[in-house]
């Protein structure tokens, strides 16, 4: 079990910041064109794992008054944070927040990078296949969260080798969180259900309130359409890892 979390904790840290980087070679059209893609199927990715995995998952091992009660607790606490400029996923190169501070981005990240090691561990003390769930809605997510901080690094003087290098090390974060997880949860399994009440919380409100309103600045109907195939292709995907099996 410890391989797993490792393999797909490393997979899914470092495996995001090759993707950002090798999206950054597509000239800036394509990348505008991409990007948006990315973050509706990664949105499908995180309410699916969210909605069809963690939660039900901790409801099977702790009463449901407690479990919703923690998604709600953690809903308000990452609000607190990302007000703490400690949670802001922010794709845009011209955010107010990111521009008056890009340092912030790579402190964020590492916290942020941090706890999704957490959530792969618990995912995968639960089952094989929501661990798996899990670390593909971390791997996507982080795809374009990491294309946008790296403009922003970019942009705020960094060359490519040291802003890939310093995402490389924020990104490094999830393994130990993972595998201090695997440790910490391992002795005190009651507390599972509760790491992943809150790591839905976390998936949720990163759907919700950073990439979805992102989605809205493209009002055609064709970008819509494609909004939506793309964000029912990542439920579908988790749909399928938990249950295709």
């Amino acid at each position: 079990m410890l391989l797993w979390i490792i393999g797909f904790s490393l997979l899914g840290s470092l495996g995001a910041v090759a993707g950002a980087a090798l999206m950054l070679l597509f000239p800036d059209g394509i990348r505008r064109t991409l990007v948006p893609c990315l973050v509706s199927y990664a949105t499908g990715t995180l309410l699916g794992a969210a909605f069809l995995g963690m939660i039900p998952a901790g409801l099977k091992q702790a009463p449901a008054s407690a479990v919703m009660a923690t998604v709600l607790a953690g809903m308000v606490l990452f609000f607190v944070l990302e007000k703490l400029v400690l949670w802001r996923h922010c794709h845009d190169s011209e955010c107010e927040v990111h521009g008056r501070a890009a340092p912030l981005i790579l402190i964020g990240d590492a916290f942020h990078n941090f706890v999704d090691g957490v959530v792969i561990a618990a995912a995968f003390l639960t089952s094989i296949p929501l661990g798996i769930a899990a670390s593909l809605a971390v791997i996507a997510h982080e795809v374009p969260q990491e294309v946008g901080d790296f403009a922003i690094l970019l942009d705020s003087g960094y060359g490519r080798a040291k802003a890939l290098m310093l995402n490389s090390l924020s990104a490094a974060a999830t393994l130990p969180g993972a595998v201090a997880a695997y440790f910490w949860l391992g002795e005190t399994r009651e507390a599972v259900p509760y790491i992943l009440a809150l790591s839905a919380a976390s998936f949720i409100y990163i759907a919700t309130a950073d990439l979805i309103p992102g989605l809205h600045g493209q009002v055609s109907a064709a970008a819509a359409l494609r909004q939506f195939m793309l964000l029912l292709a990542g439920i579908g995907m988790i749909a399928f890892f938990r249950f295709g099996h």
